[in-house]
């Protein structure tokens, strides 16, 4: 019988992995691995891999001697060698819409927060100072441009939520048409425009060779003063330690969902940046999200290997 791997998982679990994946005819092994020893240790024969964080690298699909697909629980695969699978006729498929409403909800949560100031305006009132001002200047949404950069499912709803609060929407994504971002009420401008004229920045894109540090130095020092960047998407997009130097001049904001390496560590300066919203990776998650992952992956793995069907190919 042929096998399937689920690399590794953090779910309390894996029944409809199980149920779906068995019932198609196929054996089952779960692991927990974490080097790509311990994949290749577990999964050299297998058809087929279901990962979430295990690190598929050159050697391990180079190892992989039966497989011919691999499914990512997620959106993101740079935990995944996609050249080394194409050179290998090794599928991947990734599941890039089960969480659009969850991560959408969170990225606005965090961009309205700042942009009236609740966390900074908070602290302050708890340590006993009484102000009916804000601790900054604060625009009313109407007077704010709220810009994406990407055009995405989820930089889309990110848009429509953004709308009954009057912002200016704005919007770059050079593999989208303008005239469709035109099109959905939303200004297209090029990557520069977005990042001297937005009030709020929102990242909606993946993390390749090309985007890794898009968020630099030089491109936090064009952003207008009291700009909020929030970031949702990919760790890698930013350049962390050259933003915490620029929250730390007090001159912009930031919230903060996905980092360069997580766990964040508890010495990364910006643990001490106050003029920021850190959250720990969890944009993606509620009670409903969760299990429709955890199906939709199986799903894709099941279909690709039996019917050929290989929804959200990445390679």
């Amino acid at each position: 019988m042929q096998k399937v791997l689920i690399t590794d998982y953090g779910f309390k679990h894996i029944e409809q992995e199980e149920k779906l994946i068995i019932k198609a005819g196929f054996a089952l092994q779960a692991a927990q691995c974490k080097t790509p020893e311990e994949i290749l240790a577990h999964g050299k024969d297998a058809v087929a891999l279901l990962v979430q964080w295990a690190p598929v690298t050159a050697a391990v699909i180079e190892g992989l001697t039966h497989c011919r697909l691999i499914v990512r629980y997620g959106i993101g695969v740079d935990n995944i060698d996609l050249q080394a699978a194409k050179n290998k006729g090794i599928v991947v498929c990734n599941v890039p819409d089960y969480c659009i409403a969850e991560v959408a909800d969170h990225t606005i949560a965090l961009a309205l927060s700042l942009a009236r100031q609740l966390t900074a305006t908070h602290n302050r009132t708890i340590s006993g100072e009484w102000k009916i001002i804000p601790p900054q200047p604060a625009l009313p949404f109407y007077e704010m441009n709220f810009a994406t950069i990407g055009f995405g499912r989820i930089a889309r709803e990110v848009l429509k939520r953004a709308a009954p609060f009057g912002f200016r929407r704005m919007a770059y994504d050079p593999f989208v048409s303008p005239v469709l971002i035109n099109s959905e009420g939303v200004q297209s401008q090029n990557f520069e425009t977005i990042i001297s004229e937005a009030d709020i920045i929102s990242l909606h894109l993946p993390l390749t060779a090309q985007t890794h540090h898009l968020i630099n130095a030089a491109t936090l020092n064009t952003m207008k003063k009291g700009a909020i960047l929030v970031n949702t998407s990919r760790g890698g997009l930013i350049d962390t330690a050259a933003l915490a130097e620029k929250l730390n001049e007090g001159t912009i904001a930031a919230g903060l969902d996905v980092f360069e390496k997580e766990p964040l560590p508890a010495d990364h300066p910006l643990m001490k940046c106050k003029n920021v919203i850190l959250t720990s990776h969890t944009a993606w998650y509620s009670e409903q999200s969760v299990p429709t992952l955890q199906f939709m992956a199986a799903e894709a793995l099941v279909r690709g290997l039996t019917d050929g069907i290989f929804k959200n190919r990445v390679v």
